[in-house]
């Protein structure tokens, strides 16, 4: 559990805080740029894994989390999609905002309860 619950800090420190930098202050890449296509491939191919990872965990331990099942899938698409938004910047500052803010909002819920206890 107390891996689990590093791993989610990691990711909200890390992760999240990349994405978003990446998403206001990093280049915007071409999507029909095939060498473009290919950095990103190689650089966000390690991050998938990561959110997989994060998934499969918190679904195994889900009955001692604050949040549900769907939160964690919800989650977990939300931080494929900024992903794929901060690379790409396609899509308005509001709704990249609105998926930020839903991911840290979870990862709060999950890392909240346990710093309580």
């Amino acid at each position: 559990m107390e891996e689990f619950i590093a791993f989610t800090k990691d990711l909200k420190e890390n992760l999240l805080e990349d994405l978003f930098y990446k998403y206001t202050e990093g280049r915007k890449f071409n999507r029909k740029d095939y060498d473009d296509f290919a950095i990103v491939k190689k650089e966000s191919y390690p991050l998938f894994d990561q959110i997989e990872k994060w998934e499969t965990e918190a679904q195994a331990i889900v009955h001692k989390l604050p949040i549900f099942p769907n939160q964690i899938t919800n989650t977990k698409d939300n931080l494929e999609i900024m992903i794929l938004h901060s690379y790409f910047h396609d899509v308005r500052r509001k709704r990249f905002m609105e998926l930020y803010h839903s991911v840290l909002y979870n990862f709060d819920l999950v890392l909240d309860q346990f710093d309580a206890q």
